[in-house]
């Protein structure tokens, strides 16, 4: 069977597997899936996490409010994070960062909490999965600007341009793809996967969003994952297993350090 990869990056408490979600993982292991990280959306999604990755061997978790619900958060929600984030298999803080396409948040209140969160994966020695969506300079400059050495991380669902990547490299992160590189239409994530350095990158689904060709359209689920490692290999001209075992030992050396 072909090596078994980890999905950097999947939400499986969303409702989207309320009806099936401990039947999907028990086959995770058997499709090819070593081990999924879930990283929390709010204060609800990453106490959740907390119990889902106690229920299921292959999940690993990671706490944190995304930019669209950062509207909501009260300085509590801080050392609340603190406290889930000290638990067992909770391995870093996240998806955090910036969105200004949608703007659920105003932009300031993203940019407080979003340092807030990064302060605190500071503290903890833990790693940032970050969120970027038409932000990318501003998500960038906060980055590079916290960056002491010690923060590490992963640009998560990663559309920006090889450029900023190489900055990011610099920074001590990790890139990482998901369905979108899969796209027929998708030049910048083609192009960015074939010429950053294989040792830099990260394999993810972001279930059940953003489902790989040939399951563009439908629910997303992290056995998928293959589908955007076969598209690494094909980009680089190099095979399914090389990616495999690069990018789990990436994903282990990230989140495991």
């Amino acid at each position: 069977m072909a090596a078994k990869l980890i999905d950097s990056h999947a939400h499986l408490d969303g409702s989207q597997f309320d009806e099936d979600r401990d039947e999907l993982i028990a086959k995770l292991s058997e499709a090819g899936v070593e081990m999924v990280i879930n990283p929390g959306a709010n204060m609800e999604s990453s106490r959740e996490i907390v119990e889902l990755v106690k229920a299921h061997s292959i999940v690993y978790g990671a706490v944190g409010v995304h930019p669209h619900d950062t509207v909501d958060m009260v300085d509590s929600d801080i050392e609340e994070l603190r406290t889930l984030a000290r638990r067992e298999k909770i391995v870093a803080i996240g998806e955090i960062g910036l969105d200004y396409y949608y703007d659920h948040s105003p932009r300031e209140v993203q940019k407080q909490r979003f340092r807030e969160q990064i302060a605190l994966a500071k503290e903890l020695d833990l790693p940032i999965i970050v969120h970027e969506r038409d932000a990318a300079q501003d998500v960038f400059d906060i980055i590079s600007s916290e960056a002491d050495g010690k923060l590490r991380g992963v640009i998560h669902c990663y559309s920006g341009s090889a450029e900023m990547a190489r900055e990011y490299i610099k920074l001590g992160f990790y890139i990482s793809f998901a369905g979108p590189v899969t796209f027929k239409n998708a030049k910048k994530p083609k192009e960015v996967a074939a010429e950053i350095p294989l040792e830099h990158l990260l394999v993810e689904t972001d279930s059940p969003y953003m489902a790989p060709v040939p399951y563009r359209g439908k629910r997303n689920d992290p056995s998928y994952v293959r589908y955007i490692a076969e598209t690494i290999a094909e980009l680089k001209g190099i095979s399914y297993e090389q990616v495999a075992e690069q990018t789990n030992r990436n994903a282990k050396q990230l989140f495991f350090k």
